[in-house]
């Protein structure tokens, strides 16, 4: 009897040991992200927030994507060939790959995807590929665009949302559903959503480079809080988290299970000011530009800097850092000058407290931003109403024009045209200011055109001009881009656009 019981109780031990160890390595095959909001619809072509970007680096490869170095590499392409008059651009496309539906991802479904992008009511991309003509299959591997003029940027946008191809089945089955179950050509498969709470996606089995892809599910989880974030990260409880805060980044330094990179995002955070949305719009800064540029002249970008990151954001006044090789250094960063500033409010007519419905989305991080900002312009007349709003919400109030000022910031694009096309164009689907200027346009569109860089600097160069005198943006910084995770997490790589790729990812030991 002794004997049995002893039996026993070895094996119930070594049950409960195997239980458990199987359960360290289910939990070590799942990779926890902390996202600083919860993303839009999950949809490439109707998509528009940077968490989303990180989503869809998970699930929908594109046809081109970006090395660390910014240079363009194939993803679903193989290769790419220009005409010589840059009207014509042949795709050859990667064989064998498939849809998370089983459907074969070929030249028509590249076809059907980048009609999609450029038609379909509500897209985002649209003016993206506006200079494509049409898509045609050349063969099940090859397809050919053909465009209406020549378009420098054509690669570069296709290394984001635009390049992302889709399963025609599930598109036409889902319809305007789509973005709640997507199907794509990506490393992971969707398989859930719960708003607010997690998006969680598994390993697709079937992916064309599939023996890179080692972790079996991630789970993305929105945290607005920065520091509740880290808080996640050091306890074990997320293995990365992005956007962490500038601030923090000496203790995250000082952890030894903690590893990070930082870097100058490729956009910009500004304050989006509505000129012509709406009437709301009338009433403040649509007035008078004279408004505008003494807005901008009241703030201290380099004390913003300071006091907000400890000196690791690059003061900024363009969309593009002061890095970038289409920077116009003719424009410099302004020195706060509140003599001036007073001085163009009273010659634009404004006498008294000028109150403004400052929207700001509910981060507290751009809370400390916004509070900094309402004290300093208010020196120059600005009485900034600062309303925070949940950053979904703040997306559909800016596009209905519900507001006067924003504070919104742009992810970034390998090419300046992605900064600046949708956000200054007349009627552009992210020009929430309600600017449109035809002089303005015309220079948008002609450097589209140019291919050889000084070319399009100069054009650009005049664009710079107009704009910072009563474009509909005021650029304040360049954030640093601050990506922490746990330190058993192995093989992670700092992209400059500080989207996190999953593939090649893995956990120590796995």
């Amino acid at each position: 009897m002794t004997t049995l019981r002893r039996t026993l109780t070895w094996t119930a031990s070594a049950f409960l040991l195997a239980a458990s160890l199987t359960g360290a390595a289910a939990q070590q095959s799942v990779l926890r992200i902390g996202l600083a909001e919860d993303p839009d619809v999950l949809d490439p072509t109707r998509g528009r927030t940077y968490v989303g970007r990180i989503v869809f680096a998970s699930i929908c490869d594109k046809l081109f994507d970006i090395d660390d170095k910014l240079n363009i590499v194939p993803q679903l392409a193989l290769s790419h060939e220009t005409s010589a008059d840059g009207l014509t651009v042949t795709i050859k496309l990667r064989p064998g790959v498939k849809f998370h539906d089983g459907e074969a991802m070929d030249a028509e479904a590249v076809r059907f995807s980048l009609d999609r992008h450029m038609n379909m009511q509500g897209s985002f991309r649209r003016p993206e590929l506006s200079a494509i003509d049409k898509v045609e299959v050349v063969d099940p591997l090859t397809v050919r665009l053909v465009l209406k003029q020549p378009f420098s940027p054509l690669l570069s946008q296709l290394t984001d949302r635009a390049g992302m191809i889709v399963s025609p089945k599930a598109a036409r089955e889902l319809g305007e559903r789509f973005g709640s179950t997507p199907v794509c050509a990506g490393p992971y498969r969707f398989v859930e959503r719960v708003q607010q709470d997690r998006i969680v996606v598994e390993r697709f089995a079937d992916y064309w480079n599939k023996d890179q892809v080692t972790i079996g599910r991630i789970e993305y989880r929105p945290i607005a809080d920065a520091t509740v974030r880290l808080a996640n990260l050091r306890s074990g409880q997320l293995d990365l988290i992005e956007r962490a805060l500038a601030t923090d980044i000496p203790q995250i330094r000082a952890n030894a299970q903690l590893r990070m990179a930082v870097g100058v995002d490729l956009g910009y955070q500004g304050v989006t000011l509505n000129i012509a949305k709406s009437d709301a719009g009338k009433q403040a800064f649509g007035r008078d530009p004279r408004i505008i540029q003494a807005f901008s002249l009241a703030i201290d970008r380099e004390a913003l800097n300071q006091v907000v990151f400890n000196g690791a954001a690059m003061p900024g006044n363009q969309w593009i850092n002061p890095q970038n090789p289409y920077y116009q250094s003719r424009f410099p960063v302004p020195q706060r000058d509140i003599a001036r500033a007073r001085q163009l409010m009273q010659a634009a007519g404004v006498t008294g407290p000028l109150a403004v419905d400052f929207m700001v989305p509910n981060n507290p991080e751009v809370r400390q931003i916004a509070e900094v900002l309402q004290a300093m312009t208010a020196e120059a007349g600005f009485d900034l109403k600062i309303r925070v709003t949940e950053f979904a919400t703040s997306l559909q109030e800016a596009e209905q024009g519900r507001y006067q000022a924003y504070m919104l910031n742009w992810s970034g694009r390998t090419d300046p045209d992605g900064n600046l096309f949708s956000f200054h164009g007349c009627r552009q689907p992210l020009n929430y200011s309600g600017y449109c200027n035809p002089a303005a346009d015309a220079l948008l569109n002609e450097a589209r055109t140019k291919t050889d860089p000084a070319e399009r600097k100069a054009v650009y160069e005049k664009l710079t001009e107009i704009l910072l005198a009563e474009g509909g943006i005021v650029y304040l910084y360049h954030r640093p881009v601050v990506i922490v995770h746990a330190a058993r997490l192995e093989g992670f790589r700092a992209f400059p656009d500080g989207l996190v790729r999953v593939v090649g990812l893995r956990f120590r030991g796995n």
